[in-house]
Parts: structure tokens; C-alpha cells; sequence
């Protein structure tokens, strides 16, 4: 476990057995220890023994933070509620009856990942309603002396939100903030479907910039003290990506040709400016595939605002 300040660390959940693809945070407060995005039951088994490395055990445990409720951020809040149950949840109100039912959520997923989902995710299982919170954005959470602001910041999800610590100025920006794999600049914008959101996306990194923290936690992966960079990073990919696809939805491609340009062009940028040895780690984190399948979708609905110029498409 990486300590990140006197009070938060990291832990590498060592997803399917590779590292810098899920990072969970904890936080201790007054109150006990607050996970941030707990990752997906696959990795349970690796969570608890880093706990335990630390001395943390059940009682000690307080409350899951999660940004979202993508499987790999919150796949095993049901599974860890089960086993302590003295946890609360706290998760934006449009997440929540996911979480209660996450039959929906699991059947969104089994399109992306098919025959896999157990694999790569694990049970799902029920988190109970009365260990729920349901945040819509705009609380602060104490616990203790120790407080959250909660913002709600959709473009990646429409349930997803952010939360930043006061005492350490660290905001908990789940995928909002976008994938980036050590220190380089590159930043990837997750796009999978159903519910990504360009113009609401840009508005929840405004907000993001005006708590003007100390650092932005990442799921995949860790603690980005540069936040201005990270943020400039995202902000030129989420217009390039916009402005690619747009393209190719208007270029009248078919489905097949459309995904393999796209993937295509990623493909080569992400090696560009993370390097070759890099791109398999933020592949890891969200296929290039499923990118494309949320910004197909995207563009259905939009199909004649399409930008027809802008990019070079190779």
C-alpha cells in the first residue's frame, strides 16, 4: 500500500494479476476508513490482504466512496456490505437502484464483455437500500473532522460524481479525470456507452478546476499532483476524440470500418505520446473497442451535427 499524505494511501488492486490498471484509495478519518472505488469482485481477495497488511480489519472499516457504478469501480461494494456489514454506501442517486437491482446494470455489461464478465468482474452481488446513501451533488460528507465536498460530474456516466477531501485537497475524480498510466501527459477519455456527454463532460472539469486541488486521484491510476496539465491533457483528447469520430460517423463508412479507423488513429496516438511499452496498460483499463461502441452511439443521436472536417483520419 503507497502512502499517498498522513492520511491517504493506494492500494494496487493488481487486476487480473496486472498492476497500474485499478487503484483504490483509503482514507482514514475519525470516523474509520473510507474506501474510494473498491474495484470489482476479482479483486477482493487482493483488497483485503493489503488491508490486513496495514492492521485494518472489519471494524475498522467505515463507508465506500464510489464515483460511479461501472464494475470495475464499484462491482464489489455488494460483496464487501455482505461481508461487513456495518458499511455504508454512498453513490449519486441515478446509480443507486443499481445497486439495490443491478440486474440492468449486468446485462449493459454482458453486451461489452459477453462470455468474460465473470472473469474479468466477478458476482455483483446486492448492496441492501438501507446501507445506501444517495448523493445527487452539492453534500459535504463528514466523518469526524474529516469532510468530502461532492460534486456531481457526468460526461463519463450520468451517475457519476467526485468527491474532495478538505484536509488533504485531494479530489476523487473516478473516470471524470480520464485514464493516465504513470507520470506521463497523455490522459485517455473513457467513452464506453450508454450515457457519454461531451458538453457535460467539459462542465464537470470546470467544476473539478474550481476546487483547485492539490491533486486528482484517478482509478486507473493514482494520485496526478500536475492538475492543470492532467486537465489540459483531457480537455485536447475529448476534442480530438469528438471531432475524430464525428468524422467518421459522417463519412458514411460502414460499422466495421468506422471502429477500425478509430482504432486505428488511438492506437497510434497513445503510442505517441505514452509510449509503445505504456499503450498495453491503458488498453488494459478500457478497450479501444468499447471507446468506440459509447461514441457510435453518441453520434446516432447526432448524426447531423457531425463534424465533417477537422482531423487528419488515417
Amino acid at each position: 500500500m503507497e502512502i499517498l499524505t498522513d492520511v491517504t494511501r493506494v492500494i494496487d488492486l493488481s487486476f487480473l494479476g496486472r498492476p497500474h490498471v485499478i487503484a483504490t484509495a483509503v482514507v482514514e478519518t475519525p470516523a474509520g476508513i473510507v474506501l474510494v472505488d473498491p474495484g470489482p469482485s476479482t479483486c477482493l481477495d487482493r483488497l483485503h490482504q493489503e488491508l490486513a497488511a496495514e492492521g485494518i480489519v472489519s471494524r475498522d472499516l467505515h463507508a465506500l466512496l464510489l464515483t460511479h457504478i461501472h464494475l470495475d469501480h464499484a462491482g464489489a461494494s455488494g460483496s464487501l456490505v455482505r461481508i461487513h456489514p456495518h458499511l455504508r454506501v454512498y453513490v449519486h442517486e441515478r446509480g443507486a437502484p443499481h445497486l439495490v437491482d443491478p440486474a440492468k446494470l449486468l446485462a449493459s455489461a454482458a453486451r461489452l464483455y459477453g462470455a468474460d464478465m465473470a472473469r474479468l468482474w466477478g458476482e455483483s452481488a446486492s448492496v441492501p437500500s438501507d446501507r445506501i446513501t444517495r448523493l445527487a451533488g452539492g453534500e459535504c460528507l463528514s466523518f469526524g473532522s474529516s469532510e468530502f465536498d461532492v460534486a456531481y460530474t457526468p460526461g463519463h456516466a450520468s451517475h457519476h460524481v467526485s468527491f474532495r477531501h478538505r484536509q488533504t485537497g485531494i479530489a476523487f475524480v473516478g473516470d471524470t479525470a480520464g485514464i493516465r498510466i504513470g507520470s506521463e501527459a497523455y490522459v485517455l477519455p473513457p467513452t464506453p456507452p450508454p450515457d457519454i456527454a461531451f458538453d457535460g463532460w467539459r462542465q464537470s472539469l470546470a467544476v473539478i478546476r474550481d476546487w483547485d486541488p492539490a491533486g486528482l486521484f484517478v482509478t486507473h491510476f493514482g494520485l496526478k499532483p500536475d492538475v492543470d496539465t492532467h486537465l489540459a491533457s483531457l480537455e485536447q483528447e475529448l476534442d480530438y476524440w469528438q471531432i475524430l469520430s464525428g468524422q467518421l460517423v459522417a463519412a458514411g463508412l460502414d460499422d466495421a470500418a468506422q471502429a477500425r479507423r478509430f482504432i486505428e488513429n488511438v492506437s497510434r496516438r497513445i503510442a505517441e505520446r505514452a509510449g509503445t511499452e505504456r499503450s498495453a496498460d491503458y488498453l488494459a483499463a478500457v478497450p479501444l473497442e468499447h471507446c468506440w461502441m459509447g461514441l457510435a452511439r453518441y453520434w446516432r443521436k447526432r448524426v447531423s451535427s457531425a463534424p465533417r472536417t477537422g482531423v487528419p483520419i488515417a
